[in-house]
């Protein structure tokens, strides 16, 4: 038994569970999906297909109705008459044996996959790239399959134009309807606006007028107002989603890329997606769920990338009501782009139909070119050759079907007209992994200059100790084990792997040798590995937001992993946050206090207002002492205008120098750490960021006198108090049927901190442990 939409290796999973799905070679076989299909009326009819992967023959009784040649292109079929039992049988053809037919050989060799004739077949590169090597390939009808009454008003396709002008918002529609006669009266619908048009050969085209409308915005900067559009057309109602007025614009000037909503440039700052179920593909409640974590950590950019899939309805309507810019690339990944008039009829046709789906939705900001499409070349010493997908082709359609988004060659890319290389990263669209595979110190990503990362930070991402408990028996299979390593990610054809390179920085940055501390505690192991990608996060991600760092974007690789272990995801397998999530969620917060070291300038406070409403407040700074007394405490109201952000040295804010780093190193160091605060004017700590003085490597104490009470309001929400007598370096708390909405924090000494917690399970009381990475002991929550 198989669900629809779905994939072979979705049945096979809820069969036979998930290993056998992973391991289940889908592209080997033959596959039949068949069903008895029991139709009530006289029809005519249309069997819609939206998405069919990948080779695939669609059968009705004992006749081939229909072929299908891409994983992306919708498929409809008409059917006059049909008796009242049907067999429907879709027949998915070997890829493998396709592959195995000698092809064209492109003008280079991909290094992302093995089989290169996967240039000239339009399905995914996911489970088919070695860096994706515990997620099967896709076979199967992945979207909705529909057998539909023809005779019924029904919209066939759609093309949503919604602009801004002055006051107004203006809204084109022209769509295809089946079920109608030329003629008929259509009214259309905008919100409360409303226009009247009639039937002309199955077309509709009307001009709608929205007075005084209000504008929508990614949430980080303000409210993403939608409007629903409908029509009204026999008696009946058609729904035409919805759409959202705004205007965008990029500047390109001095090899940048910088993105405004409304008029106000947008520090983009986001992960590029992964599936919320790699094997089905097909999760609405999941999607959902993800981007709902997305909104809570400031995220307001998602790439989907050329080397997975379009996403559905569910996605886009979500993005659109959360305020969440989409980056859409199309799904060329690394190979030749084949130059035939049979490839370019199935790919245009396959991005025509994405952009009609999602015209007018406000989400969609930039469509791409792919994946590395001028990169690989570059990389093997081509330059960068014409290819006419991304030089004619794809211009033209993105220009006809999506004239209020930007266009973009290929990610990564060298800004137009330049003759920067795509691989150079201080100009045009970067993939930045200096800080990250390329093994670069910290401070590389100050020198490298990238102006918008469209990838960047790659880690293999240690899972939380209960999650490799639960998938792999014993946190000490992680480092060494078969099956841990199988699922830690690694480039085709590398000597290395992405956990080499966490281990790199626990070496570089902590002065710790992670074998030998693996061999005897591999709980600190982890939290070692762990804590370097926070430190990596962190001297990367605050830095780019600074208003004078040049950057206007970054997106990290990746959203979630797609298996379970320690992949590139700052979500685990199961959607749950790691350590690093809750780095990027306080420096990306709309409102936040961000302080860092200046070098020989001395301590740098920023903060920042991306909302659309000024923030007053005060900003407190408290400096301790090794002794762990308040040196210095500081006092200043600020007012921080909408979209606007502020810099401070902490010398300006005392009016005096003071070594607060040490960067003179004269004498011992004085200072333990800094503390800086946003606290409204009702007491609530808008934002909290501490710097702890002299960097990372610190002495590893028996105590640093850590306490946490679990505190349950009258309304039965729970939060944790977390106190320390030391100073507590990369705080972490692990829950049992809570989570917490901050963690892997530092506190001051004497510091505190209260953390809201959502209940994931049915624990009544909260439950748990508290850690510091800097201290051998670890606490109990007790309950206050």
């Amino acid at each position: 038994m198989a669900e629809v939409p779905g994939t072979t290796a979705g049945a096979i999973r809820a069969a036979r569970g998930a290993t056998a799905a992973r391991e289940a070679r889908t592209d080997a076989s033959d596959w039949w999906f068949v069903t008895q299909v029991q139709r009530s009326g006289t029809g005519p009819w249309r069997l819609e297909l939206d998405g069919l992967a990948t080779l695939a023959e669609v059968w009705v009784g004992d006749e081939r109705v229909a072929v299908s040649e891409s994983m992306f292109v919708p498929l409809v079929v008409e059917l006059d008459c049909l008796p009242e039992n049907v067999l429907v049988a879709l027949r998915f053809a070997s890829l493998d044996a396709a592959l195995a037919k000698r092809s064209p050989r492109g003008r280079w060799r991909s290094s992302m996959i093995r089989a290169q004739g996967l240039r000239w077949i339009r399905t995914t590169m996911l489970g088919r790239a070695p860096v994706f090597s515990g997620v099967p390939a896709p076979v199967g009808p992945w979207r909705r399959v529909a057998l539909v009454d023809a005779s019924a008003p029904r919209l066939v396709d759609r093309r949503v134009r919604a602009t801004v002008d002055g006051d107004s918002g203006v809204v084109e529609l022209d769509v295809t309807l089946s079920g109608v006669a030329v003629g008929d009266s259509v009214t259309v619908r905008v919100g409360s606006a409303v226009a009247s048009a009639t039937v002309e050969g199955g077309r509709v085209r009307a001009r709608v007028e929205v007075p005084d409308v209000r504008r929508w915005w990614p949430h980080t900067h303000g409210e993403p107002a939608l409007y629903p559009v409908s029509l009204e057309v026999g008696g009946g109602r058609l729904d035409a989603g919805v759409v959202g007025f705004r205007d965008l614009a990029v500047d390109r000037s001095d090899g940048g890329f910088r993105l405004s909503i409304n008029g106000v440039g947008v520090f983009c700052r986001g992960l590029v997606w992964t599936p919320a179920d790699p094997v089905a593909l097909t999760s609405p409640e999941e999607t959902r769920r993800m981007l709902e974590r997305c909104v809570d950590a400031g995220v307001n950019l998602i790439r989907i990338p050329g080397t997975m899939v379009y996403e559905d309805d569910a996605f886009w309507s979500a993005c659109a009501e959360s305020g969440i810019l989409v980056w859409q690339d199309v799904m060329l990944a690394t190979t030749d782009p084949p130059e035939t008039d049979e490839f370019r009829a199935l790919l245009v046709d396959e991005v025509r139909g994405v952009l009609q789906a999602v015209s007018g939705n406000p989400a969609l900001a930039v469509v791409c070119g792919g994946s590395e499409t001028e990169q690989q070349p570059t990389m093997l010493g081509l330059g960068r050759p014409p290819m006419a997908a991304l030089d004619e082709w794809l211009p033209a359609v993105v220009a006809e079907e999506a004239p209020g988004a930007v266009w973009v060659s290929s990610s990564p890319s060298a800004p137009p007209g330049s003759r920067a290389l795509p691989t150079h990263v201080g100009s045009g669209i970067a993939h930045y992994f200096g800080v990250g595979g390329y093994r670069r110190p910290l401070t590389d990503v100050r020198s490298a200059g990238a102006r918008f990362a469209a990838e960047c930070l790659a880690f293999s991402i240690p899972p939380g100790n209960d999650a490799i408990e639960a998938d792999f028996g014993t946190v000490a299979v992680a480092g060494h084990h078969p099956r841990w390593k199988a699922a830690v990610p690694r480039d085709h054809g590398a000597s290395w792997d992405f956990e080499d390179v966490r281990d790199h920085y626990v070496r570089t940055v902590f002065e710790q040798d992670p074998a030998s501390v693996r061999w005897s505690v591999p709980e600190r192991y982890l939290d070692l590995g762990r804590a370097a990608v926070c430190e990596a996060f962190a001297a990367t991600l605050a830095f780019w937001r600074r208003p004078d760092s040049r950057c206007d974007g970054a997106l990290i690789l990746a959203a979630r992993d797609l298996e379970p272990g320690a992949g590139w995801g700052v979500l685990e397998h199961s959607g749950v946050p790691k350590a690093p999530w809750f780095v990027l969620r306080r420096i990306w917060a709309p409102i936040a206090v961000l302080v860092g070291d200046d070098g020989l300038d001395g301590l740098r406070i920023d903060a920042f207002n991306d909302t659309g409403v000024a923030v007053e407040a005060r900003l407190e700074v408290l400096v301790h002492a090794r002794s762990g007394v308040v040196a210095h405490e500081e006092t200043l109201p600020v007012e921080l205008a909408a979209h606007s952000a502020c810099t401070w040295s902490f010398d300006e804010l005392l009016g005096r120098f003071t070594d607060v780093t040490h960067a003179y190193r004269f004498g011992a160091q004085t200072y333990e750490s800094v503390t800086a605060r946003l606290v409204a004017a009702d007491g609530r700590v808008l934002s909290e960021d501490v710097y702890l003085v002299g960097g990372a490597v610190r002495p590893y104490e028996r105590s640093v006198g850590l306490s946490a009470t679990a505190i349950e309001s009258g309304s039965g929400e729970w939060s944790l108090e977390v106190a320390t007598d030391g100073a507590a370096q990369y705080v972490s708390l692990d829950l049992r049927g809570f989570e917490p909405a901050d963690s892997w924090f530092h506190l001051p000494p004497g510091g505190r901190r209260t953390v809201a917690l959502r209940r994931t399970g049915e624990a009544r009381t909260v439950a748990g442990r508290v850690r510091a990475l800097n201290s051998a002991a670890t606490v109990a929550v007790s309950t206050g």
